[in-house]
């Protein structure tokens, strides 16, 4: 049995932590923060959690952090490498779902975050906590960036053909078409993702730039061993009018080997032993209800013309997007079962 502290424990991020962690069977959590909310009982705010926990949230405390073998942080980007340092001094694993830890090119943190890194030491040292693709690492590792939602769908989408033995695809060509409910902005106070504005409504946002490109193009190099091939690449997300779900549409052309490959047998193959990323049928759709609540992502292929790859990826972005991916690299790091904790199944209709 280990602790396990939450810093940030009123957001959405937060509190899905806390559902996932309350039935996993080998964590205690010991401390859930909130800057605001302090001395309040967690269910009366989330009285979804009645009668499954007697937790208060409480002041963030530096000693208390330390007295847990992990501390996830679902807080905004810049709080955990202002704590991470201590922690991991104190023998305390860190999980950062916000993006401190994401990205080891600083100047594109900088850039696209707006503040200087506070340890650019311990990022150099930390892993980059996409499960299924950094595995060994994640075992290994004190300090973890949870992956954003869109550069997840993005990697587990194109990992199999990027790293084939032949060159299957043009990197240049990569469009990514993606779609996200509201939650995948937080719980928060803003006018761009109340009621009013998001029912009977669809709309693109960051066209211009997004924080995840530069994850994503720096997780595509290192996964394919390529280096700016992927600068190109086209990403333009979209709020659509529900609360949970993420759907990825990939397009992407084919080389002349792509084009003889058997695509739908490659991607079986390589997530044949993954137990939360399902590649359906070949002609199959994936829908973002039949991954809710749960940590499992769903892939399916088409090729409506003989050079061009469609992939399409389902996931709930609080989930397998956010904190149950954040179980699953703390289940690795103290060598837990993987799945300890998120066998929950998607939620109908």
């Amino acid at each position: 049995m280990i602790s396990v502290g939450i810093v940030g424990g009123t957001g959405y991020t937060g509190v899905e932590l806390l559902r996932l962690l309350l039935r996993h069977p080998n964590v205690q959590v010991k401390a859930l923060t909130s800057r605001t909310e302090a001395g309040r009982r967690v269910d009366d705010m989330f009285p979804s959690l009645r009668g499954h926990t007697d937790l208060e949230f409480s002041d963030l405390s530096q000693d208390l952090l330390k007295s847990c073998d992990v501390v996830f942080f679902a807080t905004p980007h810049g709080v955990a490498m202002q704590h991470a340092e201590a922690l991991v001094a104190a023998n305390t694993k860190v999980i950062d779902l916000a993006a401190d830890f994401r990205l080891q090119n600083l100047a594109q943190f900088e850039k696209w975050y707006g503040m200087e890194h506070a340890c650019p030491e311990l990022l150099k040292n930390s892993v980059y906590g996409l499960s299924e693709l950094n595995r060994e690492d994640i075992k290994q590792a004190s300090v973890i960036g949870n992956p954003g939602c869109y550069p997840t769908t993005v990697q587990l989408g194109l990992a199999p053909v990027l790293q084939a033995n032949e060159v299957l695809v043009k990197p240049e060509s990569i469009i990514i078409d993606a779609k996200s409910g509201v939650s995948g902005a937080g719980r928060k106070a803003s006018l761009g993702i109340i009621y009013s504005e998001n029912s009977d409504n669809f709309k693109a946002y960051g066209v211009a730039g997004h924080r995840h490109h530069p994850e994503i193009v720096e997780a595509l190099e290192n996964i394919s061993g390529q280096q700016g091939v992927f600068d190109q690449i086209l990403f333009v997300p979209h709020l659509v009018p529900m609360i949970r779900g993420m759907l990825s549409t990939i397009y992407i052309d084919l080389t002349e080997a792509g084009q003889a490959a058997d695509l739908q047998a490659l991607y079986e193959q390589y997530y044949a032993d993954e137990k939360f990323v399902d590649v359906m049928p070949a002609g199959s759709s994936p829908e973002t209800r039949s991954v809710r609540g749960a940590n499992e992502l769903r892939i399916a292929l088409y090729k409506p013309q003989p050079a061009k790859l469609v992939i399409l990826v389902a996931q709930d972005n609080l989930v397998k997007g956010a904190a149950g991916q954040a179980v699953q690299n703390m289940n690795l790091m103290f060598g837990f079962a993987e799945d300890a904790g998120l066998n929950n199944i998607g939620l109908l209709p």
